[in-house]
Order: C-alpha cells, then structure tokens, then sequence
C-alpha cells in the first residue's frame, strides 16, 4: 500500500520528489511553505525579442506581410522557437521547485481559464496570462477571475475583438458564466446576452485588455436581475453573489487533485465553506487537502500525463533531461501544455488511459528504463515543419533508488510503498520473479534487475492510479 506521503506527494506535486518534505514538515506546514514560495517575476529571455506593446504588434505584422519567403519562414522559425521555449520554461519551474504545488495550481487554472496558443498567436500574451494564474495560484477566486477576463489572451481566444455595440459577440459572456465561473442552469440567456453588451468594446491594450470608446455599450442592462451600465468588473461581483457560485470550482479542484469522479456531498461541503471564505483559495485548498489527508481515498484518480512522465524521470534519476521532449510527450498524450482541444480544457479521468495513451505510456517506460531516450531531432516536428525527422535514440543513464542492505522482498515492498496504491496476489507473484529470493542488491548489476521490477510496476494498471 502506497505510503500516505508519496501518495499525496503525486498529487500536490509532479512526483515523489516531496515525500520527504511532506513526512518531516507535516502537511500542514508543507501547505504553507507551498503557499509562500516565491517565484521568478523576469521576463524570460527568449521573450526579449518577441513583440509586446500594440504598435510592436503592428510592426511586426507589417514585417510578416511584407516579408518574401525566406524571411517569411525565419520568421515563422523564431516563432516556433519561442512556443517550445515557453513549454521547457514551465516545465523546468514544474520540475525543479522546492514546492511545485503552486505550479501544479497554475496547471490547474491553466486548464480552467483555457486560453490557447494556437488561437491567441502572440506568445507575450500567453506568457501574461500564464503569469496572471502563477501570481494569483492561491489567491482570490473572484479577483483572478476579473483580471483574466481583462487579459488580451482571453479576449483574443474568444472573440471579444469583435464584440462591439449593435454588433454583439457572445463567446466571453458564455463562457465566463458557463465554465469559469456558476456552470450551466445556473443563468438565463438573457444573462448572457446582457452580459455581452458589458463586455461590447472591451479589446486589446498594452498591458491589459481596455474598453474602446466607440464600441462599448453605456446602456442600463440587467444582469441576474440587477440593472445599471455594467463593465467587466460588475459582471463578476453579481456573478459571485449568486446562491449556486462555489460549486462548479470546488468541484474542479477536487478532480483535479482527488477523485475523477467527487461525490456531491463534498463538492457541497467544501463549496460552502468556500463561499464563507469569500473565495480565498488558500483556506479552501488548506482544509481540503487536509481533511482528504486524514481519509484512506488512493486509486481514485487517474494520473494525467505530466505526473506520469515526470515520476518515470525522478525515479529513474535521469540528470539533464529536456524538458521539451517532456512537452512532446505530453502531445501525444492530448496534454499539449497551451493548447487544449477547445475551451473545456482536458477532460482528465478516463481519458488519460485510453488504450492507445496507456500503450504509449508502456512504450515510453520500456524506452526509458532500457537506458535510451528519443534523439533531440525529434524536436522538430514539435515545429511542424513539413519534414518528419527519422527516430533516433541516445543513451541515458539510469538508476534507481532502494536499500541495498535489504533483499528481494523487502525491496519489493519498498517499491510498492513508493509506487502503487494496491498490490494485487498476482502482481506481488510476478515481482517476485523478477526479482528472485537469490538476489544480491549488493552485486554489480543488482541495480538493472531492480530497474526490471521498476518497468514492470510502471505497466501495471495500479500505477496509472493515485
């Protein structure tokens, strides 16, 4: 049975990295060093050169249109490059935080307020509201919310440029009401529409999204039956007086790091206590991750891609691994950070572990455990240039952690305490035969039959679970 600190180390962190921490510090404390970890605020470098400010966009939209095909493709290069660049610079805070739960936080509203790449184009914007969710993790639920809908991201990935009086766009007004904030059969379609004549106008700035004169709306709408000249803002403060607000989020929250499926009298219970916290994150992640704590509920929760990938590297201790064949993985696994399928955000659950996911998964722990890794030159078709580069491989080195001074069985629970939620009599068998009652751990090669039993435990279906 999975010890209680690796487990919840899996799911505030990215791995068992913080186990531990988690053991020495007690969680309460660990909580609280997460809360007050500090992060870097400088823009990173490979951003220097991309456009910010609204006339850079301009330029350089000018550039591009007048620019003939070699430049049009070094250009498009530069791009490209700064898009991978910024999935290795998350990945990297991910992977080497003392506290990764605020990343892990960022992950999670990454995936509440979808905003993707791919529509928004502006790699700056991204990073702006990347940096919003960092800086706001586990801050107010009712301000994040504000300052996101103000983010030229948001604006741009749903539309609200072209949302203008007596030329109304809907997409932000829906979705602010329908999946960030009270969910559906909680607002009427009048709410929406009103919703969108406050939101008429609201369009790109330099540091933020501003009302333009010309095409917002100054009329009284009424909105959950509350009528005046309602902005952005006043949206959202009727919007988090309704009865119905806190659950749709503490619903979330608990998916994302509990149960794939959270029974509703939890959802309720924490949501209440939510709404008496007026939506301060903090004590709301503080007393759920503490009372979930103190319950046996492991192997209820499917682990999504990036926990699966970043465990595999940590107990393999694999030194100097690129971060951007973890963003690559995660592609082919449907979790390509800054890029959902569409403004639902992942589904997680089951859909991780559809068969061909888990196949891929297995491939990729036979891969890593054998010692080899995919050539850097995969990279490229993270750039989807034409051209698809051959596979090749690199030697890795790998090892893994267990105490040489026990023998099969006791290694065996060693790893099963680490690894699995559940030892079934069939699996706990076949360890066995892996690993043989004459095993050495103190021989040479005793730390390759060990990264055999390892391979093994990453295929079994109790792995996928935390």
């Amino acid at each position: 049975m999975m010890k209680k600190s690796n487990l919840w180390s899996l799911r505030l962190g990215f791995s068992g990295k913080q186990a531990t921490q988690i053991e020495e510090l007690g969680l309460e404390k660990f909580l609280k060093h997460s809360y007050d970890s500090k992060f870097d605020k400088n823009l990173p470098s490979f951003l220097d050169d991309d456009p910010k400010t609204l006339i850079e966009l301009k330029a350089f939209k000018e550039l591009v249109k007048n620019a003939d095909s070699e430049a049009k493709k070094k250009i498009l290069k530069k791009e490209v490059y700064s898009a991978i660049e910024l999935r290795r610079w998350w990945i990297d805070k991910m992977r080497t935080d003392e506290f990764p739960l605020r990343e892990n936080m960022v992950c999670f509203w990454h995936n509440h307020f979808v905003s993707t790449s791919q529509k928004v184009k502006v790699n700056y914007w991204i990073y702006q509201h990347n940096m919003i969710l960092r800086e706001n993790a586990f801050g107010n639920f009712k301000e994040l919310t504000k300052q996101i809908i103000k983010s030229n991201a948001m604006v741009k990935y749903l539309d609200n440029v072209d949302n203008k009086k007596e030329k109304y766009n809907e997409n932000l007004s829906r979705e602010l009401l329908e999946l960030f904030t009270i969910g559906i059969g909680n607002y009427s379609e009048s709410d929406i529409k009103n919703g969108a004549k406050a939101l008429a106008g609201l369009n790109y700035g330099d540091e933020g999204a501003v009302y333009r004169r010309f095409s917002e709306d100054n009329s009284d709408k009424t909105y959950f039956g509350k009528t005046g000249n309602w902005k952005a803002d006043d949206l959202v403060d009727i919007i988090f007086e309704q009865k119905n607000i806190p659950y749709l989020i503490t619903r979330k929250i608990l998916k994302w790091f509990i149960y794939d499926n959270p029974p509703e009298d939890l959802v309720t219970y924490y949501g209440d206590y939510f709404r008496k916290k007026k939506f301060e994150s903090e004590p709301l992640l503080t007393k759920i991750f503490t009372e979930e704590y103190a319950k046996e509920n492991s192997g209820n929760k499917i682990k999504d891609p990036l926990v699966y990938i970043i465990q595999l590297i940590e107990e393999l201790e694999i030194k100097d691994f690129d971060n951007a064949m973890i963003a690559l993985f995660l592609r082919q696994q449907g979790m390509d950070l800054y890029n959902q399928v569409n403004v639902k955000g992942w589904d997680g659950g089951n859909s991780w572990l559809t068969s061909q996911i888990y196949l891929q998964r297995n491939n990729t722990a036979d891969l890593l455990c054998s010692g080899r890794s995919i050539s850097k030159k995969i990279l490229n078709t993270m750039s989807n240039v034409d051209e698809k580069p051959k596979v090749e491989f690199e030697k890795i080195d790998v090892k893994i952690d267990f105490d040489a001074t026990g023998n099969n069985k006791t290694i065996i629970s060693e790893l099963s305490g680490r690894l699995l939620f559940n030892v079934s009599e069939a699996a706990q068998k076949d360890m066995e035969s892996i690993l043989k009652y004459d095993f050495d751990p103190k021989e040479p090669h005793a730390n390759f039959a060990v990264i055999r039993l390892f391979n093994y435990i990453a295929k079994l279906p109790e792995y996928q679970l935390i």
